[in-house]
Parts: structure tokens; C-alpha cells; sequence
């Protein structure tokens, strides 16, 4: 059964409010396709490199991965997301096949909409739109500043701010624990070698700007080595 349609619901963001503050997620659920939220155990494949692109993705819970492998089957993650984050949006812009793989970093719950109903819900919608507009401004922005960052900061810079971005430091987030992430995923994303990464966060617990405790806690003080010269 097709999921209902919106018939053009038009809930305006309060005064004041900005598409940051849109409720995406009581949106879906007034449209009727709440229900197709698919459940990933952590390491299960979303979709692959090369499979047809035909839906985009909302996070609800947990942590996606996205990643690509060269021809010589060389793979670099570029992109680690959770709740709140679009993916395969690519999609909307007549992107046939997958670029890139998505994977469950942990236990996620994932909400997947058909390309043509997203159309249609961002045509229904003017602020989920906006708040739709406002996360792709915000990705092509990481991606410059990533860009920015591979080619100035050292690997001890790229490591702590990768680290802070995955906590959300700066939002509204008081639990900065990260999902189970691996030294070799991290040395992936800034483009290191595992041995230095291990190095960094070693050093980086005995400062006291991370906690090691079965789980991974950032510190706000983790910025400090960002902004240091």
C-alpha cells in the first residue's frame, strides 16, 4: 500500500523560529509514512555503491557511515550521520546510481522515503523545505571546511575536530558519548594511518580532553586543540 499523501499541511514555524526548529520528525508522521522506517543492526548494509538511487533517507536513531571504494578497493568514509540527518538526497538531483555506501555504524532506525514523495512533500511544505534546504547548506559547508581542513591542519587538528563534530559540539546535545567507532573508521576520515591515531588519542585522554570508559566522551576542552596555533 502506498503511503498517504499530505494534502498540503501547512504548519507554519512560530515567529522567531527558524527551519532549524521545524519538528521534522511530528511532519512525517502527519503525512501517514511514519511507518516506513526500516530498522538496521550495527554493520547492516542501508545500500550499497552502484545500486540505483531511489529514495532518501532520514535518520531517527543511531549512526550511519558513508563511504567509498576506489577501483583499486581502497575505501575512505566520508560522512558519519545521525538523528536528525538526510542522506541519498543526491537523488533528488538526478542521481541514478549510489556514489557512495551507507552502513550502520550502530544500531540505527532509519526512515526511508520514495524520491518522488519527497518531491512532493517538500512542494507541500514550505518550512520542511526550508528545513530541508538549511541541512544541505549545512553538508556542502563540512564538506568545504573538510576540504580546508586535509589540506592545512595537521592530523592532530583533523582528529579533534572530527571528534568534536561527531559529538554536535555546539548543539543542543548533553550527552557528548559517541557511538562505538573504530581507530581504523577514524583514521579513515582524516587520512592517517591507524598507529597515529591511537597516538593522538592516547595522548588526548591522558589531557583529560576525552574519557575512555567502555564508551568514547568528548570533552568541550577537546576544542582547545583546534584552535590552537
Amino acid at each position: 500500500m502506498s503511503p498517504k499523501r499530505s494534502s498540503r499541511t501547512k504548519t507554519a514555524v512560530a515567529p522567531g523560529k527558524t527551519a532549524a526548529d521545524f519538528d521534522v520528525q511530528a511532519y512525517l508522521e502527519s503525512t501517514g509514512i511514519a511507518s516506513r522506517v526500516v530498522r538496521y543492526r550495527t554493520g547492516a548494509l542501508v545500500f550499497a555503491q552502484g545500486e540505483p538511487a531511489t529514495d532518501v533517507y532520514y535518520v531517527q536513531a543511531g549512526s550511519i557511515k558513508l563511504s567509498v571504494l576506489s577501483r583499486i578497493g581502497k575505501e575512505a568514509v566520508v560522512g558519519l550521520l545521525g538523528p536528525g540527518d538526510f542522506f541519498g538526497e543526491a537523488a533528488l538531483a538526478g542521481q541514478r546510481v549510489r556514489i557512495e555506501t551507507a552502513s550502520a555504524l550502530a544500531s540505527s532506525r532509519v526512515l526511508v522515503i520514495e524520491k518522488g514523495l519527497m518531491v512532493q512533500l517538500l512542494h507541500d511544505q514550505p518550512d520542511f523545505s526550508d528545513r530541508f534546504i538549511a541541512h544541505m547548506l549545512s553538508r556542502n559547508i563540512r564538506v568545504e571546511a573538510d576540504l580546508v581542513d586535509q589540506l592545512f591542519n595537521s592530523s592532530e587538528k583533523r582528529l579533534a575536530r572530527t571528534l568534536l563534530l561527531l559529538a554536535r559540539y555546539g548543539q543542543a546535545a548533553p550527552d557528548r558519548t559517541l557511538p562505538k567507532i573504530s581507530q581504523e573508521t577514524l583514521a579513515e576520515m582524516i587520512g592517517t594511518t591507524r598507529s597515529r591515531v591511537n597516538f593522538f588519542m592516547n595522548k588526548f585522554r591522558k589531557l583529560g580532553l576525552i574519557e575512555y570508559n567502555g564508551t568514547l566522551k568528548i570533552n568541550a576542552s577537546l576544542l582547545s586543540v583546534v584552535l590552537h596555533d
